[in-house]
C-alpha cells in the first residue's frame, strides 16, 4: 500500500487569486490530498434554499487540476445562523439545562429530527453535484463527533427521542421498572412519557437510567452519521470517512465505523498530553514537546480496527495548537516522527492541519505548514522530508500483532456512571494495559467487545469490560494463548446490576469477585515478590489456581493455563512485570524499552521512534531526540 500525505485547506478563507499558487506549493511540498468544505455551509447556502456552488466548483477544479485529490467534507458541524431561526429548539442543552448557543461550532443536537433532515438534504445536494467529480476522491462526514462535549444533550428533542427509544427497548413500563430496579426509592413509572432525562436530580439518578441515556445518546450519533452516509452512497463510489478524536468515549465508534469505509482521527500529541492525559509532573515535563509516547499509537491501533483495516490521520499537529491549557512548539523532527509512526501502524494517509495559519477568529494561534504571511513554518520542511522518504520506502507491508486489547465503549459509559472511585476511568485503565504491552515492544491490535475470534494472537488483555459478550466468551473458551481479563470485568449485568451468581462468568474457571475496593491515590495494595495495585482491588474466591497473591495472601491473579483474572490495577512497573512474565510463559519475544523509546514491526521493517528529549541507543544505532530509525526485518 502506497503511503501519502495531505493537508486541510479552507479556500473560503483566502482570496481566490491565491488558490492556484497554494495548490502548486502543496504539490511541491509532496502533498497528494487536500480536505476542504467541512465548515463552509454558510458559503454554500447563505440564504435558505439558495445554493451557491460556483466558488466550490472553482476551488475543486483548481486543486484537482494541480494534481491534488480532494476530500470533500459535509458541513454539518457548522449549521448557518438561519438554521437556528428555522429550528429554535435544535441547540444542544447542557446538564444544567442551559442551551449551548450559536457563535462557535457544533451547535446542534444529534436528536433533533428537523436538523437531521437538513443534514440529509445538504448531503444529497453535495452528492448530486460532486459525487461523480473525478477530483473528489473521498468524503468526510461532519467533523469530530463529540468535540466540545456535544454527544450528551438534555433538550426537549432528546427527551422525546429517549422516551421513544425506551419504549422500543423495554416494550412496557413494567419491564423497564424491573430491569432498572425502580422499586428502590419508589422510582416506578406508569408510562414512558413520565421518564425524564437523568439530570438535575436531587442526588445521583438510577445508574441504569443514566446508562440507558448514554446508550440512547450514542445511538443518535450513529443514526446521524448513517443518514449522511446512506445519502452519499447513492451518488458516489468514493470512500466515506469520519475524523474521530483522541480519548473520546461518549459514543460507540465501532457502530459509527460500520457505516463508513475508512476511520480517520485527528492527532494532536502535545495538546493531548496537556489537556487529556493523567501523568506526573515529571512525565509531563519529559514529553512536553513530543506528546506521550503511547497516545498516538493507541489511537492508530484503535481506529485501524474501527476502519476495518483502513486508517487515516485526517489532522496531524504541525506546531503549537491553540486549545490546550499550554501550547508549546514541538521538538524539531516531531512532525516527521508522528507521520512515520502513523504509517508504521497502518495509516494510508496523514494530513497535516492546516495549510496556512489563520490570522483571524478562534484558531488564529493554531500553527500550520505556512505562517499567516505565507512564509514556510518549520513543519513544511519535515513534510517534504517525509514525502521524499515515502518515495524511497513506498510500502512497509501489513503489520501483524502478537497481542490484542479488547476495548468497549459501553463499559466506559458504565464506569462513568458508577465509577466507585474518584479516579477510576475506563480509558485510563485500558490505556495502562496498552502501554504495558507497548513498553514490551509488542505489536497490538485493538478489538471490539463482540470479537468472536482470538486465534491470531498469543496474548489478549480485556480490562474493565462491564460484561463479556457471548461471542467473546466463546472465543475465550477456545483460546490457546493466555487471556488476562480484568480488573472490573463481567461483574455487572447489561442494566448495571450485580448478577447472581456473582461474576465474572469465565469459561471453565471457578472464581468470583465477592468484594471490591477503590483505593485513594496515597494508598496501595502490596503484592508478594514486589509490585503494587493502585486505584482498584477486588477480593476473589473460588477453586481456580492462584498465579499471584497480595502480600496479605489474597489472590491477585487467578485462573487456569489460558484464562486468568487480574484482581487489581497494577502500577506501571508491576504491569511491566506481569506482561513480561506472560510473554516468557508464551515464548513471546519482548523488550524492556528505555523511557520514550518505542518500536513497531511491519511485515518488512522494524521502526524505532524516540519520544525522549535526548538521543538514545537502539543496538548499534543512536536515534536522536524526535528521531525515527527503520531497519529491514
Amino acid at each position: 500500500m502506497h503511503r501519502t500525505l495531505g493537508i486541510c485547506y479552507y479556500p473560503e478563507h483566502w482570496p481566490e487569486d491565491q488558490w492556484t499558487d497554494d495548490a502548486a506549493r502543496m504539490v511541491a511540498a509532496g502533498l497528494s490530498w487536500v480536505r476542504i468544505g467541512e465548515f463552509a455551509w454558510a458559503r454554500m447556502e447563505a440564504v435558505p434554499g439558495t445554493l451557491t456552488w460556483d466558488w466550490l466548483d472553482r476551488a475543486i477544479d483548481v486543486l484537482g487540476t494541480a494534481g491534488l485529490k480532494v476530500v470533500l467534507g459535509t458541513p454539518t458541524a457548522t449549521p448557518p445562523r438561519w438554521m437556528l431561526d428555522k429550528y429554535p429548539d435544535m441547540l444542544a442543552v447542557d446538564a444544567a439545562g442551559r442551551a449551548r448557543k450559536f457563535g462557535s461550532r457544533r451547535h446542534y443536537d444529534f436528536s433533533h429530527p428537523g436538523y437531521r433532515d437538513e443534514c440529509r438534504r445538504i448531503a444529497r445536494l453535495m452528492g448530486e453535484r460532486y459525487g461523480a467529480n473525478p477530483y473528489v476522491a473521498a468524503w468526510q462526514i461532519d467533523n469530530e463527533y463529540d468535540c466540545h462535549d456535544t454527544t450528551l444533550s438534555y433538550s426537549d428533542a432528546a427527551r422525546r427521542g429517549f422516551q421513544d427509544w425506551l419504549a422500543q427497548r423495554y416494550q412496557s413500563p413494567a419491564a423497564l421498572n424491573r430491569a432498572w430496579g425502580n422499586v428502590f426509592w419508589s422510582m416506578d413509572y406508569d408510562s414512558f412519557d413520565q421518564i425524564d432525562l437523568p439530570n438535575l436530580t436531587v442526588t445521583e439518578p438510577n445508574p441504569a437510567h443514566v446508562l440507558a441515556f448514554r446508550r440512547y445518546s450514542s445511538d443518535q450519533v450513529v443514526a446521524f452519521n448513517k443518514v449522511q452516509a446512506d445519502e452519499l452512497r447513492r451518488h458516489t463510489s468514493a470512500p466515506l470517512i469520519h475524523n474521530y478524536m483522541g480519548r473520546i468515549t461518549t459514543f460507540d465508534h465501532w457502530k459509527v465505523g460500520a457505516d463508513l469505509d475508512i476511520a480517520s482521527w485527528d492527532s494532536y500529541p502535545i495538546g493531548f498530553l496537556s489537556d487529556r492525559l493523567e501523568g506526573t509532573a515529571k512525565e509531563k515535563a519529559t514529553f512536553l514537546r513530543q506528546g506521550h509516547p503511547d497516545m498516538q499509537a493507541f489511537h492508530h491501533d484503535l481506529y485501524r480496527a474501527v476502519g476495518k483495516g483502513r486508517l487515516w490521520v485526517m489532522e496531524q499537529q504541525p506546531g503549537p495548537v491553540n486549545w490546550a491549557p499550554y501550547n508549546p512548539a514541538p521538538l524539531p523532527g516531531m512532525a516527521r516522527l508522528w507521520a512515520w509512526e502513523a504509517f508504521a501502524h497502518g495509516a494510508e494517509t496523514v494530513c497535516y492541519f492546516r495549510w496556512r495559519q489563520a490570522p483571524f477568529a478562534q484558531e488564529q494561534n493554531h500553527a500550520g505548514l505556512l505562517r499567516p504571511d505565507s512564509t514556510p513554518a518549520p513543519a513544511l520542511a519535515e513534510c517534504r522530508q517525509v514525502a521524499d522518504e515515502i518515495a524511497g520506502l513506498p510500502d512497509v507491508g501489513t503489520a501483524t500483532a502478537q497481542a490484542a486489547l479488547v476495548f468497549d465503549y459501553a463499559s466506559a459509559w458504565a464506569w462513568d456512571t458508577q465509577p466507585q472511585g474518584a479516579d477510576f476511568d475506563a480509558f485510563r485503565l485500558a490505556f495502562a494495559a496498552y502501554r504495558a504491552l507497548r513498553r514490551a515492544g509488542l505489536n497490538i491490535d485493538i478489538l471490539p467487545p463482540d470479537c468472536a475470534d482470538l486465534s491470531g494472537y498469543k496474548l489478549v488483555l480485556a480490562p474493565g469490560l462491564m460484561k463479556i459478550s457471548d461471542p467473546l466468551r466463546a472465543a475465550l473458551a477456545r483460546f490457546d494463548g493466555i487471556a488476562l481479563i480484568g480488573p472490573r470485568s463481567d461483574t455487572k449485568t447489561d442494566e448495571l446490576s450485580i448478577p447472581t451468581p456473582l461474576g465474572p462468568d469465565l469459561p471453565d474457571t471457578d472464581l468470583s469477585v465477592v468484594l471490591t475496593e477503590s483505593i485513594p491515590p496515597d494508598a496501595k495494595i502490596k503484592l508478594q515478590g514486589g509490585g503494587i495495585f493502585r486505584h482498584w482491588f477486588e477480593h476473589l474466591e473460588g477453586t481456580a489456581p492462584v498465579h499471584l497473591s497480595t502480600k496479605s495472601g489474597q489472590p491477585a491473579i487467578m485462573g487456569g493455563d489460558h484464562l486468568r483474572y487480574l484482581a487489581g490495577w497494577p502500577d506501571d512497573a508491576t504491569f511491566d512485570a506481569i506482561i513480561g512474565g506472560l510473554c516468557d510463559a508464551l515464548d513471546l519475544p519482548s523488550f524492556q524499552l528505555a523511557e520514550g523509546l518505542r518500536i513497531r514491526d511491519t511485515a518488512t521493517h522494524r521502526f524505532v521512534f524516540n519520544y525522549a528529549p535526548k538521543a538514545q541507543a537502539w543496538g548499534g544505532t543512536i536515534v536522536p531526540a524526535a528521531g525515527v530509525h527503520w531497519e529491514a526485518l
